[in-house]
């Protein structure tokens, strides 16, 4: 609403002060939050052509490393950008247009790894522990 609305005003010479800032938090907040709940229900785009090709035994080992992988990835990802919104915190850095503080922003996207990490987690204990059999 906000994009349609600065569009609609910039065109008409009266743009929405701070619209681009604006958007760009409520873009980073929506993607990061939404990593973990996504790759929970299987929503991420996945180019599998040759994994599939390969035995049952080594996709599960393929599975295995990339959840690992991926979840230290985005478990250093949520520590630094942490880090980061701490020393935002700390020099009180606002923006430049509507001087919003930066850092509840910054802590969301930390959040948003941190979740992402540990749905890898969970997906990785998932593949380890054998499932139940069935009929017992």
């Amino acid at each position: 609403v906000i994009t349609v609305v600065d569009v609609v005003l910039r065109w008409l010479g009266h743009p929405i002060p701070g619209s681009v800032e604006l958007m760009c938090f409520f873009g980073a907040m929506s993607c990061t939050l939404a990593l973990g709940y996504t790759q929970r229900k299987r929503m991420h785009i996945s180019v599998d052509i040759l994994v599939n090709s390969l035995r049952s035994r080594y996709q599960r080992i393929l599975r295995l490393i990339n959840y690992a992988i991926s979840g230290a990835f985005f478990a250093l990802a949520a520590w630094q950008i942490a880090s980061w919104s701490t020393t935002l915190l700390t020099t009180g850095e606002l923006t430049e247009t509507l001087r919003i503080i930066y850092y509840p922003f910054t802590y969301a996207a930390a959040l948003g790894c941190a979740l992402l990490a540990l749905v890898y987690l969970l997906d990785l204990l998932e593949k380890l522990i054998p499932e139940k059999e069935a009929g017992k």
